[in-house]
């Protein structure tokens, strides 16, 4: 195949077949038939001597090819784009949908002050909410299946840091605000007078709050390191359903500090300093670089960028001297 006979719009459909993954969506996308775009597919299919995706149950699935050359291709487009598009942007006739990850208790900090925004400035806008099941977000935002990941991703700045993986280099990122790891349990638990030791904390029956279900945690690494453990009687996947349990219960756990309010149940819970250390969480957005020059994109991440966080579970828009 030689690059001259290529016809370009197919890079199109490609582009809008693998960010929707699904071919009706990316017809709807483009104002094309269905049949139009498996054509267009397939054109592209016997030109790269690759089947690009698969279908399934619930869509397509890219192959390995398809997933090396998509962020090629996307950069190419968005380029042309901006080559060839007026500088001029209107925020407020945009229309778009945002596909964004975040756990339960960071989107009830977020959203309220995100709707707001986007209700004055940018009322075609829509937010369309991704169940966050993993602290690694980077593949989600590979296969273009979200635009925006919010949250403490432990070890994703070193690793983009360092730009030494193709994929990872993809990966853009941006640092919203740093918080603490603090223990939690109800006012009149038997551990909540007094200072809160190693070994009592290593007594009490424990909660974790695990988005992928896993085991362990982080504070199980750190205990480890101390030759310590602990009994985790219950996990779940939710900081509200942890929050709710620890309140009416002997079960203690441990949460960021500024996720304590989205708990809903601040009033009926003690706050210890834990007995051992603990790394900062550190709350981060990342975006992939496709999506760099959108504006509608560059809008949104300007708007989380300029907000911060003011100690009770709210985010607000900062002031211009802070």
């Amino acid at each position: 195949m030689s690059f001259l006979t290529l016809d370009l719009n197919l890079l199109r459909v490609f582009d809008a077949v693998m960010t929707e993954q699904n071919l009706t969506r990316a017809a709807n996308l483009l104002a094309m038939t269905q049949p139009a775009v498996s054509n267009a597919l397939r054109r592209l299919r016997d030109a790269l001597g690759d089947e690009l995706v698969i279908r399934t149950a619930h869509g397509v699935k890219p192959t390995s090819r398809a997933t090396e050359l998509w962020p090629v291709v996307r950069r190419a487009l968005t380029d042309l784009e901006a080559a060839v598009t007026p500088d001029t942007f209107d925020l407020s006739r945009a229309s778009t949908t945002f596909r964004m990850a975040m756990a339960d208790a960071t989107a009830s900090m977020w959203l309220p002050f995100l709707v707001s925004a986007i209700e004055t400035e940018a009322p075609g806008l829509n937010v369309r909410m991704v169940p966050l099941t993993t602290r690694e977000p980077r593949p989600m935002l590979l296969r273009g299946d979200i635009d925006l990941a919010i949250g403490f991703f432990p070890g994703v700045a070193a690793q983009l840091a360092s730009g030494q993986n193709t994929a990872v280099s993809q990966i853009r990122h941006d640092r919203l605000y740093t918080g603490e790891y603090v223990c939690v349990m109800r006012k009149n638990h038997p551990l909540a007078k007094g200072e809160l030791t190693l070994d009592n904390y290593c007594a009490a029956l424990h909660l974790l709050v695990s988005f992928s279900g896993r085991a362990k945690g982080l504070m199980d690494d750190a205990l480890a390191e101390l030759g310590r453990e602990r009994r985790i009687m219950l996990t779940v996947n939710q900081f509200f359903t942890a929050g709710r349990v620890v309140a009416s219960s002997n079960l203690i756990t441990v949460l960021p500090r500024h996720l304590i309010a989205s708990t809903g149940m601040a009033d009926e819970l003690t706050i210890k300093d834990l007995p051992f250390d603990l790394p900062d969480v550190h709350v981060d957005m990342l975006w992939h670089e496709r999506d760099a020059r959108n504006p509608a994109h560059k809008w949104l991440r300007e708007k989380l960028s300029s907000s911060t966080y003011d100690g009770i579970g709210h985010i607000t828009k900062r002031s211009r001297t802070s």
